[in-house]
């Protein structure tokens, strides 16, 4: 198969993931499809993982880039210069990130629970629908704009979303109808959810407070922090100092900063707290990560 583009990240305690785009031949009869993958290993846990493939088909990929003529005027298929592509992404989870979604001293009672700590006692690989909420989240992951640091930021958050998705997928738990929250039924209140979750990302080295987030947005604090739990699956602070803390980890491990730099540019206050918040996502002290 001819390879049209990849890109590759592994940092040690974090989601490690590949994207490989290849040309698709007429002949191919290619469906999107997902597969989660668990490994386990009971007699060595550092070698269990959790991985989520997917294959999407069908994308218009053009080699030009930025500078095709007919895409800046027209980005559409109509673009001579686009191919049809075959897109492979790879995402796998480590135990000590997984650990950070399940509460201490909290019976496991859930399969979900039981795969996020490792206490199923198998390995298996199952094909897993793609709801349109997961389609969403692969498209926003295709079609990314960011770059360095803020690209990472960006595909952190659509990796968990897609983590949450399959899970609920896998569980049988398809798309629900209707919202326990009432006013999410509302298609303009939905879009304030979401953009609340975007400016949460954009403020990453500028904690903001659910006070002045909900203002931004225009939406009562209260149906912010309901709404906002009910799609995405956290709290907004959970999810926000996710965020940092997995930001944190890239700037440490891929771009060689300090962790004075990493803790200034995050808006911490000392290093000391930083650090506090780091162990606790991570399970690791920043300096310790610099040794792995």
């Amino acid at each position: 198969m001819a390879l049209l583009q990849e890109r590759e990240q592994q940092t040690p305690g974090a989601v490690n993931y590949y994207f490989k785009r290849y040309r698709r031949l007429p002949q191919w009869n290619t469906e999107d499809t997902g597969m989660m993958v668990y490994h386990f290993k009971k007699e060595d846990p550092k070698e269990n993982y959790l991985e989520l493939r997917f294959c999407i088909a069908g994308n218009m990929y053009c080699n030009k880039g930025n500078t095709c003529d007919q895409c800046k005027v027209s980005p559409s298929k109509n673009c001579t210069e686009k191919l049809e592509t075959l897109d492979v992404l790879n995402f796998r989870f480590t135990e000590v990130h997984l650990s950070q979604f399940v509460k201490s001293g909290k019976p496991i009672n859930t399969l979900s629970e039981d795969i996020l700590t490792f206490n199923h006692p198998s390995s298996f690989a199952k094909i897993i629908s793609l709801c349109s909420r997961s389609q969403l989240a692969l498209e926003a992951l295709l079609n990314c704009q960011y770059s360095d640091g803020l690209e990472n930021i960006y595909i952190n958050a659509q990796t968990h979303m897609l983590l949450l998705y399959s899970l609920e997928c896998m569980l049988g738990d398809r798309e629900v109808e209707g919202f326990q929250c009432k006013f999410l039924a509302n298609d303009a209140d939905r879009e304030k959810i979401v953009r609340a979750r975007e400016l949460l990302l954009q403020h990453i080295g500028e904690p903001i407070t659910i006070k002045e987030l909900s203002r931004k947005v225009a939406i009562n604090e209260c149906y912010l922090k309901k709404g906002f739990k009910e799609l995405f699956g956290a709290t907004i602070f959970d999810f926000y100092q996710g965020q940092r803390m997995e930001h944190a980890r890239y700037l440490l491990y891929e771009k060689g900063l300090s962790v004075t730099e990493v803790s200034m540019m995050l808006g911490y206050s000392s290093i000391s707290h930083f650090s506090t918040a780091f162990k606790k996502h991570t399970g690791l002290k920043p300096c310790e990560l610099l040794f792995r």
